[in-house]
């Protein structure tokens, strides 16, 4: 995946050094909203995958390429249309600025409800043998 991130970053570069449109949009372009999802999922996979990698003798059976894929194949989407999108939408540097606007806040939307759910308070109740 590594590998991915590097020649996607590469075309990022290349086009949005350039002043006119050089990626035409795909033919299977997914919408904003499918992207929003798709890339939370994958933040989300990676971050399960970084932190369980060295704590679970099940999780070393996997690769990261391997949570990628599984982000794919929850969301019914190919790897090269998936692809194809992330490399248009990054062409278009303030679309793409808004998308990741909305992943980092449903992030922290979710972050946000998994503290509240640890700092609930406990509930004693008397059962009035004292």
């Amino acid at each position: 995946m590594s590998r991915k991130i590097i020649t996607l970053l590469t075309v990022f570069l290349i086009v949005t050094s350039c002043g006119k449109e050089v990626i035409p949009k795909p033919r299977k372009l997914l919408s904003r909203d499918k992207m929003v999802s798709v890339l939370v999922d994958i933040h989300l996979a990676d971050a399960a995958f970084q932190t369980r990698r060295y704590t679970s003798e099940e999780m070393r059976k996997y690769t990261e390429s391997d949570f990628y894929y599984s982000v794919l194949k929850k969301h019914n989407i190919a790897d090269e249309v998936f692809e194809e999108s992330l490399i248009y939408y990054s062409g278009k540097p303030k679309e793409f600025e808004k998308i990741y606007t909305r992943v980092i806040s449903k992030l922290n939307e979710m972050e946000q409800l998994e503290v509240k759910k640890t700092q609930q308070p406990v509930n004693i109740k008397k059962t009035g043998k004292e």
